[in-house]
């Protein structure tokens, strides 16, 4: 059976600052090797460590009206729509350097869809936790967060997917560990997460594989702070990091002695919505314009992300099945 240490309780200004810091502490020195080669965002191509994209790959999207006119009627009226976003690293969601301005493929991905569908985007960020509760209680229209399409999420969220990303590996260069493709490898070592995710749900689920395979369990050690993983990880309190593919290819190269281990599984990420909600065809067919138009392609480039590109947006589409080991 696996133990959990949750620790931290921040909001996200600190989670980026502690990224931020790490980063940082990381620019003077060359990234190390191993692992599966990682890649910055495209954009920030010859740009110096550290640097965010800043092409504006959505300024010249236009309003989509077919997208336009499966509105709901009041949401026309006002002529806006809420966004709760979790910020965290890039490529998904960050802050530029003046500490308001929310940038990543999260980002864009909003506002090309605002703009296809004539509407203003109002953001609020919000912890990562509280977005998925506030949207059933119908604080917010939408939220972003690189948020996984599951079978446990489909029964009180409705999602309209834009990308693909999953869950991976990281860990210290000096680790044995080369890949890890069944859970039970990671037993009897520490494995940081942030908390309220699919990473967490994914290893409390299988704790009682390593008892079964006669093995010490695995402890998961839950964060609130993205940047506390990585500390906790740099500092030996924990051995391997569990986290979205797209964002464990970034990190890899912004620090010194970590290694991206390789790709666990795919899932399909989403904008999430109330159960029920009016607001997801519109949605789907604003992305799938996106797709029509370039823009789509553009902001994978953008970031760096183009294998996480899909073939079209679905609501709600199954879960993609867990590795069978």
């Amino acid at each position: 059976m696996s133990t959990r240490t949750r620790t931290g309780t921040a909001g996200t200004a600190r989670t980026t600052l502690a990224f931020a810091l790490i980063t940082a502490a990381a620019l003077t020195l060359t990234a190390c090797g191993g692992g599966e080669p990682a890649t910055a965002p495209a954009g920030a191509a010859g740009a110096p460590k550290g640097a965010l994209p800043t092409e504006d790959v959505v300024a010249a999207v236009g309003r989509n009206e077919a997208a336009a006119k499966l509105l709901p009627a009041d949401v026309r009226q006002r002529g806006t729509f809420t966004i709760a976003s979790a910020v965290a690293t890039p490529p998904g969601s960050a802050y530029l350097a003046d500490g308001r301005t929310v940038v990543g493929v999260d980002a864009d991905f909003a506002g090309a869809v605002a703009k296809a569908l004539g509407l203003e985007l109002k953001r609020e960020v919000v912890g990562f936790e509280a977005i998925l509760p506030a949207l059933g209680s119908g604080k917010y229209d939408v939220g972003t967060g690189n948020f996984g399409v599951t079978e446990e999420r489909r029964k009180t969220i409705d999602f309209v997917t834009y990308v693909n990303d999953g869950q991976g590996f990281a860990a210290r260069s000096d680790s044995p560990l080369k890949a890890v493709t069944d859970l039970t490898q990671l037993c009897g070592l520490k494995v940081a997460v942030n908390a309220g995710t699919t990473f967490e749900r994914t290893l409390e689920q299988n704790k009682g594989r390593c008892a079964q395979a006669g093995k010490q369990p695995y402890t998961v050690n839950v964060y609130s702070e993205t940047g506390a993983i990585w500390m906790s990880l740099q500092q030996g309190r924990s051995d391997v990091v569990m986290n979205t593919i797209n964002g464990l290819r970034y990190a890899v190269t912004q620090q010194k002695n970590v290694k991206f281990l390789n790709e666990y599984r795919r899932l399909d990420v989403g904008f999430a919505f109330k159960k029920g909600t009016p607001l997801a065809p519109a949605f789907q067919a604003a992305v799938n314009g996106l797709k029509a138009d370039g823009t789509y392609d553009r902001i994978l480039k953008k970031w760096g992300v183009t294998a996480s590109g899909i073939e079209r947006s679905q609501i709600s589409p199954p879960e993609i099945p867990a590795p069978t080991k």
